[in-house]
């Protein structure tokens, strides 16, 4: 009986201790999905398709940067755009290579696994959406164990209250002059190494020239926006476990 009691009570703590770390992943997803290993060297980029223009943009202020000299693109639907975002973005059209057919974060993995190889890179750079980026590292760390790979996400997003952030970026979009436009985009995607810090800050104030109605513009897409984010946010602990239990991708 005694023994019961004993199994009883550590269970009761058991299930209150995953109660808890529940509550805290699903109202703090950003401590908890994001993964950033912080400005690396490395031989080559890997930007993921999905989410809107804040992946190829963060992959291209990456590798002006320095941080690695030829970039892969891959995911089937958004390839082709997102060569061309690069190459808008300054990144020569030679450093670039395609890879199409991937539908899933599992075949990002595997299909570009064997181009890296190609490519005679050892050390890689994985872009993508922050809520994505734990998911993706550990994919691409599970099919090439032998391959160091570096987590250095966009931030797009990143927290509630960033709202003034885009309102700065909309309003420096209209200045001429590549310093604006590179100011903006550091604001939007935490592309210095004070980027996150600047999302969590909440962005610059306003633009004392932006207009009422154009700031309220800004403020409405960036709520539809988020609204959207945080479906995707939401999944992506079902995706974490789908992977851990069917492909064995451990997220840990």
């Amino acid at each position: 009986m005694l023994r019961h009691r004993r199994f009883f009570k550590l269970a009761i703590a058991f299930s209150l201790v995953l109660i808890a770390l529940g509550v805290f992943a699903w109202f703090f997803p950003q401590q908890v999905l994001t993964v950033d290993s912080g400005p690396v060297k490395a031989d080559a980029i890997v930007v993921l398709g999905g989410g809107m223009t804040e992946r190829p943009e963060r992959a291209a202020e990456l590798f002006k940067q320095g941080e690695a000299p030829e970039i892969l693109v891959s995911g089937k639907g958004d390839c082709a755009s997102n060569e061309k975002l690069l190459e808008k973005e300054g990144v020569p059209e030679k450093v670039i290579t395609l890879e199409c057919g991937s539908h899933t974060t599992r075949e990002n993995a595997e299909f570009s696994i064997p181009l890296l190889r190609q490519m005679g890179a050892h050390r890689v750079i994985i872009v993508t959406s922050w809520y994505h980026s734990r998911r993706a590292l550990a994919c691409f760390e599970h099919y090439a164990p032998d391959l160091k790979f570096y987590s250095r996400p966009s931030y797009a997003g990143y927290l509630r209250g960033n709202e003034n952030a885009e309102i700065g970026k909309a309003e420096n979009r209209k200045q001429p002059g590549e310093v604006a436009n590179q100011t903006s985009r550091a604001k939007d995607q935490g592309t210095t190494d004070d980027g996150r810090q600047r999302a969590e800050s909440g962005g610059s104030a306003p633009h004392p020239t932006l207009s009422p109605v154009e700031a309220e513009r800004v403020r409405a897409a960036q709520r539809a926006e988020r609204k959207a984010q945080e479906g995707y946010v939401r999944s992506e602990y079902l995706k974490l476990l789908g992977y851990w239990v069917r492909y064995g991708v451990c997220p840990l």
